[in-house]
């Protein structure tokens, strides 16, 4: 699959097949997170892959939906704050490399034939606990991993012209 048939077949798998993701599989997606660029290529990240029931139950706490926990694998991105580049105006990259990591890895999940979805919206307190997180480790994103169960609903996506300005400069305006 060429790269514009595989970012139109990503889409966020809310469903997965009671089927276990082969362990290649796994490390290959895994190495293109590796793989991703970071500022500085710092890599302040580390990607904890849960398959066993017991955990991935526990995370119900942090993000309570029986899709969620019942896809085979779960991976949780955490960034490392102190290992990431700062900008001299104080803009740390964290957040930035941790998304490219967690890009670069559902893209190749899509690639091999497995489904995942992008959750930012948890409880982090839950994860730390389930996981027994260090201090310096903060959970990012959390990303189940499995085999599609369902089919993708239509994207919906603005207009490029609604998104993407050309810069030129009339008079001391830019846009």
């Amino acid at each position: 699959m060429d790269f514009r048939e595989l970012i139109r077949a990503r889409y966020s798998v809310r469903k997965y097949l009671e089927k276990p993701v082969e362990e290649e599989k796994i490390e290959l997606v895994l190495e293109a997170a590796r793989l991703a660029p970071t500022a500085v290529n710092y890599q302040p990240f580390r990607l904890i892959v849960i398959e066993d029931d017991a955990t991935r139950k526990a995370l119900a706490r942090a993000y309570n939906r029986s899709w969620f926990y019942n896809a085979p694998v779960i991976i949780v991105a955490c960034g490392v704050p102190g290992e990431a580049w700062v900008r001299a105006d104080g803009f740390s990259c964290l957040e930035v490399d941790v998304a490219i990591v967690v890009d670069h890895l559902i893209l190749q999940a899509t690639e091999l034939g497995l489904g995942t979805c992008w959750i930012a919206d948890f409880k982090p307190d839950p994860v730390r606990e389930a996981l027994a997180l260090p201090a310096e480790l903060v959970p990012l994103i959390l990303i189940p991993l499995g085999y599609p169960g369902g089919q993708p609903r239509p994207k919906k996506r603005r207009q490029l012209t609604e998104l993407v300005y050309r810069h030129e400069t009339k008079g001391d305006r830019a846009i």
